[in-house]
């Protein structure tokens, strides 16, 4: 399996777009999640997290019948949830990033990742802070430590 695409964060919106597609991994095909990453990020307000922070309960039922997106309803409301925490902790922090950078080591860090946003596994929390350049272990290290078989 090929390495996912590094990048560098310009705003929360990258950060909640990142997130998200890893909510949206949960559980289905990677593929499936690329091959309809356009028109989710175009049904989703190319994750503004205003716009989704306060997405109305009558928007969220709407967002989850739009054939664009991947239409579980439950994992569209975590990512609602996980744009107010987000926006939350850049405010307590000072930026997203400060907030990441807050714990003392990975674990720690997935930890709380866990704990606070919906729909974030350890392969989601990985994988997003792998995608936002955060430090994480190697890969294969990290399989092992989870008794995991790396995906090659």
């Amino acid at each position: 399996m090929e390495a996912p695409q590094q990048i560098e964060p310009q705003s929360l919106a990258d950060y909640l777009a990142v997130m998200s597609k890893a909510v949206f991994h949960s559980g289905m095909s990677w593929k499936v999640v690329e091959a309809k990453w356009p028109d989710i990020m175009e049904a989703m307000r190319n994750f503004d997290p205003v716009a989704i922070a306060f997405l109305s309960e009558k928007e969220l039922d709407e967002l989850a019948q739009d054939r664009r997106v991947i239409r579980n309803r439950r994992k569209l409301a975590a990512i609602v949830k996980n744009a107010r925490a987000m926006r939350e902790l850049e405010e307590e922090h000072g930026s997203f990033q400060a907030y990441l950078r807050s714990h003392s080591d990975y674990n720690a860090t997935e930890k709380d990742l866990r704990k606070r946003f919906g729909f974030l596994g350890e392969t989601g929390v990985y994988y997003f802070l792998y995608v936002v350049g955060e430090d994480v272990p190697p890969y294969e290290e990290w399989c092992a430590s989870r008794g995991r078989t790396p995906h090659t």
